[in-house]
């Protein structure tokens, strides 16, 4: 069961090298698991009772319960990650190298970019207002580091990256034959005159793999947080006849603040909510009756204690690989879990017969954030932060371990049975 389930997550990584291929790839999941496709729909008379709505990089899909809506049982992440944005004009030859100019998207690790196999991929916006999804087959660009003999204090010194001079990826030589809109046409089979604008970004062509000895740990791009979206929307997948009302939504822009139109902070998974009580036939007290009593569990990897780094940790609140899903609490509201959130939680991960662990950031080392407080401040929710352990956060490639992702996936489907 687990090789079966891990390589379900490997298809999704492999097959997901941007936000909005995520969402295609879960709605294409969602809708074989006989969830509908509500997107276009404008009458909640139209709604499902099993089914899904994609905005751009976000999808949030929800499985009504047995019984009338009292509460809702969320499940929330997000689906973007740091990486490496193609700008909108980013030709330049230089020195016989043609290259492409990129703008810095969240804080990615820059340093794990150089000298790496990338690919392209992205999404076209044509005249007719359709999009299109693309993604080069091979690697086609690289970022090449400048070699020792040329920066002798390196090693010493550490490496120091110009955002602006030192991203540019190369990706022909010679004269300037193809410009990137021109590539892009190509991709999509379309005419470059009918492209409006183009959303793309550098990723690593390596797919998911195994990895050790005893093949225990997972290496692959963007495990922050494809990895705890896969396990949601397994988790609601397999959680056929819930009592509550089940409700996952996966965030874009989570790493730039999450403040757009399709991020945690809009008003994507409020309204969504507020239609599927419509649906169910709760007036707008019931509703909001309904949010008070409702929970939410914001899942987004944390960090494992760092063989190398043991000093960076509090080691008694220290989450070791493959030992359960982190708990992860912060006094300030940098995470949302609260006392009583906590207590669901381990109930769950009780309920399913799954270890859990505590993370507190060292007092001297502050701790990111998520979705959790943005979610719980908007719609009034008592929200859990929880994560899979992981190293290398923010690398170009990530690493965890193979049973946390199934205990995570364990302990979530086990909350939306609780």
């Amino acid at each position: 069961m687990t090789a079966e389930l891990i390589s379900q997550v490997r298809d999704q990584l492999d097959a997901s090298p941007t936000p909005r291929h995520l969402v295609e790839f879960v709605g294409n999941q969602l809708s074989a698991a006989g969830f509908t496709d509500c997107t276009d729909t404008n009458s909640t008379e139209k709604f499902s009772s099993n089914g899904f709505i994609k905005r751009s990089g976000s999808i949030v899909a929800w499985r009504q319960g047995s019984k009338k809506i009292e509460k809702f049982r969320i499940i929330g992440a997000h689906t973007d990650s740091p990486c490496l944005k193609i700008k909108p004009h980013p030709d330049e030859a230089r020195f016989g190298w043609q290259t492409l100019q990129v703008e810095v998207y969240g804080n990615p690790l820059l340093n794990s970019w150089l000298d790496r196999d990338l690919g392209i991929a992205g999404h076209a916006v044509l005249r007719d207002g359709s999009v299109k999804l693309f993604c080069s087959a091979t690697p086609i660009a690289r970022i090449s580091q400048l070699a020792i003999h040329l920066d002798r204090e390196l090693n010493e010194r550490g490496l120091i990256l110009d955002k602006q001079l030192h991203l540019n990826a190369a990706w022909a030589t010679g004269k300037k034959s193809l410009d990137f809109l021109q590539w892009v046409s190509t991709q999509i089979d379309v005419e470059p005159e009918q492209i409006i604008s183009v959303d793309a970004q550098l990723f690593d062509s390596v797919p998911a793999q195994l990895l050790g000895v005893d093949q225990s740990l997972l290496a692959s791009g963007r495990l922050d947080n494809q990895a705890s979206c896969w396990a949601a929307i397994s988790a609601l997948i397999e959680t056929r006849n819930p009592i509550e009302t089940c409700v996952v939504a996966l965030f874009d822009h989570e790493e730039v603040g999450s403040t757009s139109a399709v991020g945690a902070a809009g008003p994507l998974l409020e309204h969504t909510l507020e239609r599927i009580a419509d649906l169910g036939g709760l007036s707008r007290v019931n509703y909001l009756q309904a949010l008070s009593q409702s929970s939410c569990v914001s899942a987004d990897n944390s960090h494992a204690v760092h063989h190398n780094y043991p000093e960076r940790h509090d080691h008694a609140h220290a989450p070791i690989v493959n030992q359960g899903p982190a708990l992860k609490l912060n006094s300030n509201q940098r995470y949302a879990t609260s006392s009583t959130s906590a207590a669901m939680f381990v109930r769950a991960c009780e309920s399913a017969d799954v270890k859990h662990q505590m993370f507190v950031s060292k007092n001297n080392m502050p701790c990111g954030t998520t979705i959790g407080p943005i979610t719980a401040t908007r719609l009034g929710i008592d929200t859990v932060d929880v994560g899979i352990p992981q190293l290398s956060m923010h690398s170009v490639r990530e690493v965890c371990g193979v049973s946390d992702l199934v205990s995570m996936q364990k302990a979530l489907r086990s909350y939306l049975t609780l």
